[in-house]
């Protein structure tokens, strides 16, 4: 089952592979930095290590990565179902959660009460305890991203660079398209799967998938470059006209 993705969008990447055609990522490159040594998939996403050495390394990096199968395939498939019990099915977490715990307490209540019957002494019941820990190191971790995010979002309304602020509240307003085409938990379950899935694929395909990348980011540039010659540097001379005037 935890395979079952992975096999779907392999042949999805395979089909996308033939169709690219095959092209030396790094010729595109060449007249702007021809002493540079480093290959352009190296430098596509400015790294020198591998994907995963980029992921953190550890147990986590072998998850996304697929190195256990049967673990990454198992998260997966947990995720999928959660996403179908509140997507697709129409469960609330509320219910689920007071389910779930009456399940506790009831197994707590015959584990004590059949030990106290069938033997003098009564058994140790095993009691569930979430360490503090796991709270205090969830919550830094989400506001420290958080703060990084936001810090991030002011530099860019008070750096003065108009480009850049054109370019992040178009992303923000392209999340904001998205996000109004499917609920919060959707849009979750697709990082999640996403976040699963893309790293191995590009992993195995890396190649093909910097050549491609090369292709998207060499038509970018050019209509960069016409943007910018039409319609920025117009703003930028009359910046420069209105400030001599002052």
């Amino acid at each position: 089952m935890g395979t079952m993705p992975e096999n779907i969008l392999n042949n999805i990447v395979e089909s996308l592979a033939e169709s690219i055609p095959k092209q030396d990522a790094a010729a595109l490159f060449q007249e702007e930095n021809p002493h540079s040594a480093a290959p352009f998939y190296n430098r596509l996403l400015n790294r020198q290590k591998t994907v995963h050495h980029v992921l953190g390394g550890g147990k986590c990096a072998d998850v996304l990565l697929w190195r256990n199968k049967k673990i990454s395939g198992s998260v997966l498939a947990s995720a999928t179902a959660i996403w179908v019990l509140f997507e697709w099915l129409n469960y609330h977490f509320l219910t689920l959660l007071f389910i779930a715990l009456v399940l506790v307490m009831l197994a707590q209540f015959v584990w004590s009460s059949a030990s106290g019957f069938f033997s003098r002494s009564s058994s140790q019941v095993p009691r569930l305890k979430l360490p503090e820990e796991l709270f205090v190191n969830v919550g830094m971790a989400v506001g420290s991203e958080v703060n990084k995010a936001l810090g991030f979002l002011q530099d860019v309304a008070l750096s003065r660079d108009l480009k850049q602020f054109l370019v992040v509240v178009a992303s923000l307003w392209a999340a904001a398209i998205i996000g109004s085409w499917c609920n919060f938990l959707t849009v979750l379950y697709v990082g999640f799967v996403a976040v699963h899935t893309l790293p191995v694929l590009y992993e195995r395909y890396e190649d093909q998938v910097d050549s491609f990348a090369c292709q998207l980011l060499g038509q970018f540039r050019n209509h960069y470059q016409k943007l910018d010659a039409g319609i920025f540097s117009k703003i930028a001379e009359a910046k420069l006209n209105t400030k001599k005037h002052e």
